[in-house]
């Protein structure tokens, strides 16, 4: 697949659509280097995974019954919104992990819920199902091209923006999102892959030679609690340098992007950051280096009524 093809027609199609999101210079997080950082946690319902949803909506003939999707949350509420700004009715299930606030999220964005019990993979079952049954069309939170074309759109825009760094830390769950990376920079920049301790699909994987089941937990479990890689990032990573951090790290993380910049994520937007800040990734000397803020969608919300 050409994949810069497919992510230069991915950002033509999504445009006007999904949102074009800051980027920024820190050099107040606790180290003696600057850090560029693109902010996609302003994104269409905070976080980057609207990319990946209108460019499968926009990109396909959806059925008369409509869209369904499986998430720990961003997903879902990304897919939800797509599917109700192009005028498509939408299942999503989520587990029950995903948290009140992202599944009050979804519920507000009025697309038909299912809160499963147990993780993702329970919800991706049951979301598959209703594809069998209903013939409705699935968005694969991470493992589909045209999801990973559409997150692709990010670094594509980044890029435009400026980038600058030789190096781009990226929070992994699924492996959508740094699948998008690797397939747009194809060796122009180093990618790192941060992942928590307790939520580290894509690292066994690596570390076995292929896709594995694997445990999770931990305070980013919600958003980067893929059970197993996807194939296509799996692929995509073969030679990626990659990382884990704590969850202490990651909470560390959250508190300095809020006290530093007022800016203020979810434990799966500071994870990136906490590689740094952690020690868990140490740039060379004048190493370049950015950091992806993926995600928003903090619990509980603090300005919920």
């Amino acid at each position: 697949m050409n994949w810069k093809s497919e992510i230069k027609a991915a950002a033509d199609r999504i445009a006007g659509h999904a949102q074009v999101t800051p980027v920024m210079e820190s050099r107040v997080v606790g180290l003696d280097y600057p850090v560029e950082m693109k902010l996609e946690h302003m994104q269409h319902t905070g976080s980057f995974k609207a990319r990946g949803a209108f460019n499968t909506l926009l990109s396909m003939e959806v059925p008369q019954a409509g869209v369904v999707a499986a998430s720990g949350g961003n997903h879902g509420a990304a897919a939800a919104f797509a599917a109700r700004a192009l005028d498509h009715p939408a299942k999503i299930f989520v587990p029950e992990l995903a948290g009140p606030s992202k599944i009050a999220l979804i519920e507000q964005i009025g697309a038909d819920l299912s809160v499963v019990s147990g993780e993702y993979a329970n919800a991706l079952t049951m979301a598959r199902i209703h594809e069998e049954e209903t013939g409705a069309m699935q968005i694969h939170a991470y493992d589909a091209p045209a999801t990973v074309a559409g997150q692709g759109t990010c670094f594509a825009e980044w890029d435009a923006q400026g980038l600058q760094a030789d190096t781009v830390l990226i929070a992994v769950g699924g492996g959508g999102l740094i699948a998008g990376a690797l397939a747009w920079f194809q060796g122009a920049r180093k990618v790192v892959a941060v992942e928590p301790e307790t939520s580290c699909a894509l690292h066994a994987a690596l570390g076995a030679g292929e896709p594995v089941d694997v445990s999770v937990s931990g305070i980013a479990a919600n958003a980067l609690g893929a059970r197993q890689i996807g194939r296509i990032c799996f692929d995509l990573a073969q030679g990626v340098n990659s990382v884990l951090v704590p969850d202490e790290a990651i909470a560390a993380a959250q508190q300095t992007l809020w006290q530093a910049h007022r800016i203020l994520v979810e434990p799966a937007g500071a994870t990136a950051l906490a590689a740094l800040m952690s020690g868990a990734y140490q740039p060379d000397p004048g190493e370049r280096v950015a950091v992806l803020v993926c995600g928003g969608n903090i619990a509980p919300d603090p300005l919920a009524g």
